[in-house]
């Protein structure tokens, strides 16, 4: 007689476990509601005492009362803002070990160890715990166990969250021989339901279905470099996210004081990860695009292929450093001033000599006080002896003569202005001027296109954003006269709104303050580079100074490289970090494309760069690429027709990628479509983003007119999960 399960006692079954799961995760949000309003009580008590001190005027007897308020409410507020964190799922995995003693049967899953494993640590009111972080040693068994070496756990289940509801569980039995009769095992495995999921207009966290060699790399030695590799869709990104966590986690003194800096390609790639950390519980990251790592610069704009290889290129530092030391444009050439009876004048070369002498071991900006010596000096020179009595016997009481005279003071204003970066990179416009401080490093060709480029626009461009922070550096900031104003407790002016302030601690502020006098950006005690393949040379010596003495995390692909010399880069890149350690991870799974997609991607590549790291797809979804062929004429009609086909195919979102010249035109298309689900995009600006179905739009132009060429086209060809269709006037492109 036929002893199998029906349906319905399946059903039963898996209902059941549903039930008991979800009463273990009602528990653990009820210990987190009360552990947020102990959180509140405490902050408030925080201010309470801080109100009643005379925070104004501290005295001595008073400081120990404004310390304990500020650990107060610092404390309460971080914890805070872990609890408000938007989880997805607080607790999301569940670990069911053995003792390790293969010998010996396991009689029943009631005496098998029981581990919860979620986005954050909780305690019940014992101290026991209900749920461990999932950064902690005692959940690497949760990514790490195989039916190889599976770390002692018999089963693996992954809880399907909808926020604080299960909806679905997912078990992964690592040692069948090993498991109670009376253990279920329910599901079709995690990750392959992950990966067919929608996808939104931000990145997800893949904090339940972490691979092993991924975990591997999140958990990798703090020091050091940690160089994470792999093609397109193997969550490079995610994973180097993740590991931004990690290491808050394990080193949070070292890393939340220090600082972590996250730098990306563009801002739609930031807008697109920037919930990811918070949904692990991390607020104190800082996210900044390339565009955006020079304070006070919000560059979003892109210059042509040849302009950007120009501005990125290494021979930038000498010509900007010659253009930081050079004459200011229109200022005067004679100083003429009538001191003691004489006229006494200095001409162009004179005050050349001033000015080098001034600039040869000090930055411009803070050289004021050596150009006043030397024009003194020179003046003095030329000063007659015959009249070197009374209050001009001596050179000091001349100068001070001389500084004091209308002439003298107007002269010196236009002649040793205090210059920003931004004003000397405007002067790269006029190409008389950038042929002299070129000195035959660059072309005809590439002096004028640099000097175009510059003309063109008044706004400054991402690959622009690099030459203002290496002008930084050159020109100086002016010695700060004062402090300013006392900044001792600004940071709890906002403490309501979050703990996103608790950043502006003392130590933080000291740390500016100090980087600021000493000539040098805010540093960082981790860098994250994500894209890394993309950054130019000079965008590589911008974001190394943000982190002299950090750890980094570098992540990136060389066949998706938009600067057109990827070697190059990298031994830029090299030559920054040669001094730390290396750890060196790739990344083998293609979890994004279908491999419908991401076969015909490959094929596209390897035409060209034969060696490209090329990842297995692991998803079949039985649907090819289309290809649509139209007159150009009809190209952004096409692609508006498109958009509203695949938005009936998928749930998700589609992408419309189109070159630069034709944004206007797919701009117009994609409002006439008018879902939200659709959006335009640049080459670039779809760097690590995807989306559910893609649009390619004009291949060809795409290779022409976008830095990169085919690896910007390869970029755009790994985006879409489960459709792509390609509008095309030409297919020259094709493999």
């Amino acid at each position: 007689m036929d002893q199998s399960p029906t349906s319905t006692d399946l059903e039963n079954v898996e209902r059941a476990e549903l039930d008991a799961e979800q009463a273990h995760v009602d528990r653990v949000y009820t210990r987190v509601d009360e552990a947020a309003r102990s959180a509140s009580r405490i902050a408030v008590e925080g201010h309470q005492r801080g109100q009643a001190q005379n925070v104004g005027r501290v005295r001595d007897e008073e400081q120990t009362g404004l310390y304990e308020r500020d650990v107060l409410v610092y404390a309460a507020a971080r914890r805070i803002a872990e609890l408000d964190a938007e989880h997805e799922g607080l607790v999301f995995g569940r670990l069911d070990s053995d003792a390790g003693d293969d010998t010996e049967p396991v009689a029943a899953a009631e005496d098998l160890e029981k581990l919860y494993v979620g986005r954050i640590g909780v305690r019940d009111a014992e101290y026991e715990p209900l749920v461990i972080d999932w950064r902690a040693p005692a959940a690497e068994p949760f990514y790490r166990a195989t039916s190889t070496d599976r770390l002692r756990v018999v089963r693996r289940r992954v809880l399907r969250n909808k926020g604080p509801r299960i909806v679905g569980l997912e078990d992964d039995l690592l040692a069948p021989d090993r498991s109670p009769e009376d253990l279920p095992v329910l599901g079709e495995g995690a990750l392959m339901a992950s990966l067919s999921r929608a996808r939104g207009h931000t990145m997800r966290d893949i904090v339940a279905t972490i691979q092993a060699e991924q975990d591997e790399a999140i958990r990798a030695p703090a020091r050091g470099v940690t160089v994470i590799g792999g093609g397109p869709g193997t969550g490079k990104t995610v994973v180097a996210l993740h590991r931004a966590a990690y290491l808050l986690y394990s080193d949070r003194r070292r890393f939340e004081r220090g600082g972590v800096l996250v730098v990306g390609p563009s801002a739609a790639f930031m807008a697109y990860i920037e919930r990811v950390l918070p949904s692990l519980g991390e607020n104190t990251v800082s996210l900044r695009a390339v565009g955006e790592l020079v304070d006070g610069v919000r560059a979003t704009a892109v210059d042509d292929a040849a302009a950007a290889a120009i501005k990125g290129s290494l021979r930038m530092r000498g010509l900007l450093s010659r253009a930081a030391r050079d004459r200011v444009p229109d200022a005067p050439t004679t100083l003429r001033v009538f001191i003691g009876g004489a006229t006494v004048e200095l001409d162009a070369n004179q005050l050349d000599n001033v000015r080098r002498n001034a600039l040869r071991r000090t930055p411009r900006n803070r050289a004021a006080s050596e150009a006043r010596k030397g024009l003194v000096a020179a003046l003095w020179n030329k000063f007659p002896e015959d009249l070197r009595t009374g209050v001009y016997a001596d050179r000091e009481a001349f100068g001070d003569r001389v500084t004091d005279t209308p002439a003298y003071k107007t002269f010196f204003a236009a002649w040793w202005p205090m210059l920003t970066p931004g004003a000397v990179l405007r002067w790269l416009g006029d190409p008389r001027r950038v042929s002299r401080w070129a000195r035959g490093e660059f072309s005809p060709a590439e002096v004028e296109d640099l000097a175009a480029a510059i003309r063109s626009t008044d706004e400054f461009t991402v690959a622009d954003v690099a030459l203002l922070d290496e002008l930084g550096q050159l020109l100086g900031r002016p010695p700060i006269q004062e402090a300013g104003r006392d900044e001792e407790f600004d940071w709890l002016e906002g403490l309501s709104d979050g703990v996103n302030e608790v950043l502006t601690t003392s130590e933080r502020r000291a740390r500016s303050i100090a980087a600021a006098e000493a000539d040098e950006p805010e540093e960082y005690a981790h860098v994250l580079v994500d894209e890394a393949q993309d950054l130019s040379p000079m965008q590589w010596r911008m974001v190394t100074r943000r982190g002299p003495q950090a750890s980094w995390t570098v992540v990136g692909d060389t066949a998706q490289s938009s600067w057109p010399d990827p070697a190059e880069a990298r031994a830029a890149m090299d030559s920054m970090l040669s001094h730390l350690q290396r750890h060196t991870f790739r990344l083998s799974t293609n979890y994004r494309n279908s491999a419908e997609i991401y076969s015909f991607a490959g094929e596209v590549i390897r035409r060209q760069i034969p060696d490209a790291d090329l990842p297995d797809a692991v998803r079949r979804t039985g649907v090819e690429p289309e290809h649509r062929l139209f007159d150009a004429a009809k190209i952004a009609e096409a692609a508006g027709d498109a958009a509203v086909e695949l938005l009936q195919l998928v749930e998700g979102t589609v992408g419309v990628i189109v070159p630069p010249a034709l944004r206007p035109a797919i701009d117009a298309v994609v409002a006439e479509v008018g879902d939200p689900r659709v959006v335009a995009l640049s080459p670039l600006d779809s760097k690590g983003l995807e989306y559910d179905a893609v649009i390619v739009v004009e291949p060809d132009r795409i290779v022409s007119d976008t830095l990169g060429g085919i690896r910007a086209l390869y970029v755009v060809l790994t985006r879409a999960t489960q459709r792509m269709i390609t509008i095309n006037s030409t297919t020259n492109w094709l493999p």
